[in-house]
């Protein structure tokens, strides 16, 4: 494994083990996704640069797009949750209480 694997993997791996050991906020949670997608994003970006492979090319953007479509999601989450509950906790989000 070259170092830039190393790099990308250990990023993503960090990214998860924040996402799942500090629950205490919506907003770590977010920068979590969103670190975990910045990582996915570079690595498949340098996959496709490394194959050579125009095929690939759009892949990057693909998953950008989508990135940015769960960043607005969270955020738009993040201001409602703020709204009615005067907080970003997660400890204080229930379903069943929906």
């Amino acid at each position: 494994m070259t170092p830039v694997h190393f790099s990308f993997s250990s990023a993503f791996i960090l990214g998860l083990m924040g996402l799942a050991f500090h629950r205490t906020h919506l907003l770590s949670a977010l920068l979590c996704l969103e670190g975990m997608m910045l990582s996915l994003f570079i690595a498949l970006a340098l996959w496709t640069l490394q194959f050579e492979s125009t095929s690939f090319s759009t892949a990057p953007m693909l998953l950008l797009a989508f990135s940015a479509c769960e960043a607005s999601t969270g955020l738009a989450l993040l201001v409602a949750t703020a709204r009615t509950h005067g907080n970003d906790r997660l400890q204080n989000l229930n379903l069943l209480q929906c």
